[in-house]
């Protein structure tokens, strides 16, 4: 039996903003971090610093096993790649940074991708466009949609100027759990999957590559997805509460809110 789709209480809601609202703020911490010669490793000590700080709990360290606050991707690394002090970022690379935390049991999660310093234009319009084309997405992301409306939108975007949607990899439901129902799709979709209700918090999370949307697990460390073709990825990725109007995202920076 499929298992339901929750609808959050407005305490819940107010939970979850506030989860957002503090996930934020370590992102601005790590985007002002990022500079040539700066190890993943002290990314993520960055990263589970402020998090503590904030009074919260990183909910990526140890889950199923992942050893970091964050997951830490670079270049041809999808997501889930490990951070090491012996990994340094390299002038040009691309960076994706993708974590969560726990605030008073309730989750929240967010992925941003950032050139160092001055990478290729190439790579630029790939942050870019994997941005816009979670915009494109939640703009189905209202009650009484469906969901499989956000997967096609996001897929019809990316492809448009020719890049691999990744399809092993899906977004997800949020709230008292990091991973709850449903599965959302960033490729197309038959059927129109669940409908959307007011109070429902999901994760929407474009991965898109330049390349192929074809992708493989790192055999020795068991966790880093890579492009099969080596080509660069960009992820972008947003805690969003469904209403009966535009969608509300949870995890925006103050420099995206303005």
């Amino acid at each position: 039996m499929r298992e339901q789709i929750s609808v959050k209480s407005p305490e819940g809601i107010e939970k979850m903003r506030e989860a957002g609202k503090r996930l934020a703020k370590v992102h601005e911490e790590l985007k002002a971090a990022i500079r040539p010669g700066i190890s993943t490793g002290e990314l993520n000590r960055i990263a589970e610093t402020v998090i503590r700080d904030l009074k919260c709990s990183p909910n990526f360290l140890h889950y199923n096993g992942f050893p970091a606050a964050a997951c830490i991707s670079v270049n041809d690394e999808v997501v889930h790649g490990i951070p090491h002090d012996e990994h340094f970022l390299d002038e040009g690379d691309i960076v994706s940074l993708d974590l969560g935390l726990i605030y008073e049991g309730w989750h929240s999660d967010a992925a941003r991708t950032y050139g160092v310093g001055t990478v290729s234009k190439e790579d630029a319009l790939l942050i870019e466009r994997t941005r816009q084309s979670f915009f494109e997405g939640i703009a189905h992301a209202r009650a009484g949609n469906y969901l499989h409306q956000i997967s096609n939108a996001i897929a019809d975007y990316a492809e448009s100027y020719g890049y691999g949607v990744v399809y092993d990899l899906v977004g997800h439901g949020i709230g008292r759990r990091l991973h709850e129902p449903p599965e959302i799709p960033n490729c197309h979709v038959q059927g129109r999957g669940p409908k959307l209700k007011a109070g429902m918090t999901l994760a929407v999370e474009p991965m898109i590559n330049a390349g192929a949307p074809d992708v493989y697990w790192d055999e020795e460390d068991g966790w880093t997805v890579l492009t099969e073709d080596g080509s660069n990825c960009a992820h972008y990725e947003n805690t969003i509460l469904i209403t009966n109007g535009d969608p509300e995202i949870l995890t925006l920076t103050r420099e995206e809110r303005e």
